[in-house]
């Protein structure tokens, strides 16, 4: 019975690591662009939550409704400026803009936050859990996150496949070229693209900031590492295959903290470095999505 709450207790976790990752994907799937500032933005959501909702005078709890629609915005303008301009030059200076990006952000929040942890209260219902026996409990605020990052992951898959910008957005990523000379206005696209994965991963470090203490330095050391490894785990690419990512991830870390706590961050690198050694496309990916 232990080892099914250890596995319990993974997928949960999992469903954390397959929010973070669902805009990772997203993004270099359409654009193939690695954003390296991915975690620090879900970092500056927690921090925007954390600081804007008291000043409106609304329930923590509402901080999703007011801060996501705000990134969505952002995420847009940030690829109609910042990153279309280092695209048209080359994927290598996305990789160094997005660099730097992540570098600014985490000295700003450095210099107006300092060091110190910041978290956003949504009250009792982060410590409320379902005690299914002796053995085995399911916390409701990581369940209600599992369970939304399968929902994120299902409306986009939905609406990509069934909806004419969705459509357009699969037409640009596979020839660009062909999508533009049809009228297709490809930076729109893309903007919208960008939008949706700053939205999801807005919604993600809002929720982590909730279940723990956000830092400057988290989105970077943490956030970006996980997500990253849940996108390779499950195929770049594949949104379904980033949820199978992340909840193996989440999965093989609580093995290795069951053994030794040390061991949690260990054993998710291990699975990791695994598939990358036997399978680099990931478990769904494609092998042309590598070219």
């Amino acid at each position: 019975m232990t080892w099914t709450n250890v596995i319990v207790q993974g997928v949960l976790f999992g469903g954390f690591y397959a929010l973070f990752a669902c805009g990772l994907s997203l993004l270099f799937g359409v654009m193939r662009i690695i954003n390296l500032a991915h975690g620090d933005i879900a970092v500056v959501a927690g921090y925007t939550a954390v600081f804007l909702v008291p000043h409106l005078h609304v329930a923590e709890v509402w901080g999703f409704v007011v801060v996501v629609p705000i990134f969505a915005l952002v995420g847009y303008v940030l690829q109609r400026t910042l990153l279309q301009a280092a695209l048209d030059r080359s994927p290598l200076t996305t990789l160094l803009v997005t660099f730097g990006l992540s570098v600014l952000i985490e000295n700003l929040l450095l210099e107006i936050y300092t060091a110190n942890g910041q978290s956003v209260n949504i009250g009792s219902l982060i410590g409320n859990s379902w005690q299914v026996n002796s053995v085995i409990y399911v916390s409701w605020f990581q369940l209600v996150v599992l369970i939304v990052a399968v929902a994120v992951l299902g409306v986009l898959q939905v609406y990509l496949s069934k909806t004419s910008t969705g459509r357009l957005i699969r037409a640009v990523s596979d020839d660009r070229e062909a999508a533009q000379i049809c009228g297709a206005n490809y930076r729109h696209i893309f903007g919208i693209a960008a939008a949706i994965a700053v939205a999801t991963v807005a919604l993600a470090g809002i929720s982590y900031g909730i279940l723990t203490e956000l830092t400057p330095t988290t989105g970077g050391s943490q956030v970006l590492l996980y997500a990253f490894e849940a996108v390779v785990i499950g195929g770049i690419g594949s949104l379904w295959g980033t949820l199978i990512g992340g909840i193996l991830l989440g999965v093989a870390q609580q093995i290795g903290a069951h053994y030794n706590p040390a061991y949690q961050v260990l054993a998710g690198h291990l699975l990791f470095l695994a598939i990358l050694a036997l399978r680099p496309q990931g478990l769904f990916g494609k092998k042309e999505a590598l070219a």
